[in-house]
């Protein structure tokens, strides 16, 4: 009968050892390419009409994801438009909850006000745009 061949243990343990990192670069490009730049976009070019002026609740907003565009209503009838492109990795923010645009990928928060940083870690206020509201209808032009 013949033997087993021999095995040996460091070439497996290097070859998991390079599996595994390849898989966590594998992961790690997939999480980078979540907030990349290539997430966000330019700003967009001439006005955007964004639909009705009654989609953005009183005292929050709405992420417009495919314009990359976020519009808040602070006070009634007030509208601000900003750049929903996050001013730290270039996520696209999510949502307008308590007062505050929010960026899923790092946690940074934005005001509804002015799109000042009100907690980081981005460090730059998110660019504003000029709303109007047209027959109803929201119209965005970057300033």
């Amino acid at each position: 009968m013949s033997e087993a061949p021999e095995t040996n243990p460091t070439a497996s343990r290097r070859t998991l050892l390079c599996g595994a990192a390849a898989v966590l670069a594998a992961g790690g490009t997939v999480a980078v390419t979540g907030c990349s730049s290539s997430s966000g976009g330019s700003a967009p070019k001439g006005p955007v009409d964004l639909g009705p002026a009654s989609a953005v609740p009183e005292g929050g907003g709405k992420v417009f994801r495919e314009q990359k565009i976020v519009v808040t209503q602070p006070t009634a009838g007030q509208y601000k438009a900003f750049s929903a492109k996050c001013t730290h990795a270039g996520c696209v923010v999510d949502q307008v909850k308590n007062d505050q645009i929010q960026c899923p990928c790092h946690g940074s928060r934005f005001a509804i006000t002015d799109g000042a940083v009100q907690d980081g870690p981005a460090s730059s206020p998110l660019p504003s745009y000029t709303v109007t509201v047209e027959g109803g209808n929201l119209k965005v032009t970057p300033s």
